[in-house]
């Protein structure tokens, strides 16, 4: 017996755990509830991250989390929970099957049976976002080795288990060199710890394009964390549809399983909606906690019913379904079909499954690191950056000189473009002068010389050199 939290959720939400759970009791999944509340009643009883310390005591003892959609309310600074939950529990791993049912549900893509795996804890999802000019906000994106090497190591060892071909990568970083760059090359580095998988890397335009043209080229997608949640509803939209899929959130410690759809409180109670994302998830749950015959037996059932034409509305189709039923009619069908395989669409089994395997991550030596300048942010409200820079310049000492000034990433001085369209946030960039070192004391002289020539400096970055080699990136057109 297994004790695990639920959650019911919002909208939606009650009903579809209502129908996931019958079906698990019914296959005698051994499992002990412990149902904790959590979304938009708590929220709006004024607590901003949509969930009670009691709830988090009950999650961290069972370990297990099965959670219906939740509504966040719009505005007021309401944090998502499940971005929340995925980071407070280390749940680095995010797990979204996408596989036709052709032809019981309408699809243009026959063939496809993709998995994507998405980095779930960094990325743009840090939520670190501010305000630093009347007309510039900016929002950090966040990349770490650590984070790289767990997800990149868990797609390999995800797609050794389940006797898959091949891994692919996608990112951006012909653009962003330094963190889709780093994700990428952690990659090239794990791929080659694994010779008998296959591997390849797509930038994510063209590699998005691919997946939703011709999603049968792609087998297991191991992806950052931005790309990965748009691309996996875009993969289980074209596969069938968004309310079919499952998800599975791995931590070291701890796992929650959810479907990948919304609350939908336009449907709420209507008893018109689909439980197979949340029944996907609770799959998912059931081979993670080692009860893969349950799993199989629930999963084959599901299947059955798709085969047998027995649909809810979202993928009733008068061409190709043979009975249109809700939510809790559609949950007695997959139950008067457990124990059944289907015959047309591949039965799955879980039953030999063999446990991943997951190290710990080993950090690595430090690098020598070195100061090698600084960028200063500037809230200014003129328009020349040739007067910007002839200011700057006046603020600094015989150690240091003024390299650059971008605006929006574009070098704007010197030999900037007149044409380029500035808004109020500048960056300038100070290096040390011809024959001296840059220092932290130099950019503390800086700022005050700023502070004291009434410049508004919003923020600083430091540059420096790891192991001797730049890691910063270079203004756009320098």
């Amino acid at each position: 017996m297994t004790n695990i939290t639920i959650a019911r959720g919002d909208g939606i939400g009650p009903e579809i755990m209502e129908a996931t759970l019958k079906i698990l009791d019914a296959a005698g999944a051994k499992i002990a509830i412990d149902e904790i509340e959590v979304g938009e009643k708590v929220y709006l009883n004024g607590n901003s991250s949509g969930i009670a310390p009691e709830a988090w005591e009950t999650i961290k003892r069972n370990k297990i989390f099965l959670k219906s959609p939740i509504t966040t309310p719009q505005g007021g600074g309401y944090k998502s929970l499940n971005v929340s939950t995925r980071k407070f529990l280390g749940l680095y791993s995010n797990v979204r099957p996408c596989m036709s049912l052709h032809p019981f549900v309408s699809t243009k893509h026959p063939v496809m049976d993709v998995v994507i795996i998405r980095e779930n804890e960094e990325d743009l999802y840090a939520g670190i976002e501010h305000q630093q000019t009347d007309e510039v906000v900016q929002c950090l994106k966040l990349i770490s080795r650590p984070g790289c090497e767990k997800i990149i190591r868990y797609a390999f060892e995800y797609a050794k288990q389940q006797n898959r071909k091949k891994v692919s990568c996608f990112t951006k970083d012909n653009i962003m060199k330094q963190t889709d760059g780093l994700f990428h090359e952690v990659f090239n580095e794990i791929a080659a710890e694994y010779p008998e998988i296959q591997n390849e890397h797509f930038i994510v335009d063209i590699g998005a394009a691919r997946l939703a043209d011709s999603p049968e080229m792609f087998d297991v997608i191991v992806i950052p964390n931005l790309y990965g949640d748009i691309l996996s509803d875009v993969a289980a939209q074209i596969a069938g549809s968004v309310g079919l899929a499952g998800s599975s959130n791995i931590g070291e410690e701890c796992a929650m399983f959810e479907a990948i759809h919304g609350s939908a409180p336009n449907i709420a109670g209507q008893n018109i909606a689909n439980p197979s994302g949340l029944l996907q998830g609770a799959i998912m749950m059931l081979n993670h906690i080692g009860q893969s015959d349950v799993a199989e037996k629930i999963h084959n059932a599901w299947l059955k019913t798709i085969e047998a034409g027995i649909h809810t509305e979202d993928i009733y189709s008068p061409e190709i379904s043979r009975q249109k039923v809700g939510t809790l009619e559609f949950a007695q069908a997959v139950i008067d079909h457990l124990g059944q395989k289907p015959s047309a669409l591949k039965p799955v089994r879980y039953a030999n499954n063999a446990a991943l395997n997951l190290p710990k991550y080993k950090r690595k030596p430090a690098s020598l690191k070195e100061l090698d300048g600084v960028d200063i942010f500037i809230h200014w409200h003129g328009s020349d950056p040739n007067e910007l820079a002839q200011n700057f310049k006046q603020m600094l000492g015989a150690d240091t000189e003024l390299t650059m000034i971008t605006n929006r990433g574009i070098k704007v001085w010197p030999d900037g473009f007149k044409e380029t369209f500035c808004t109020d946030h500048w960056r300038c960039r100070v290096k040390a002068a011809s024959g001296k070192q840059m220092n932290p004391s130099n950019i503390i002289q800086i700022l005050q010389a700023a502070m004291d020539a009434n410049l508004d400096t919003i923020k600083t970055e430091n540059l420096y050199k790891f192991d001797g080699k730049a890691a910063y990136s270079l203004g756009q057109g320098q």
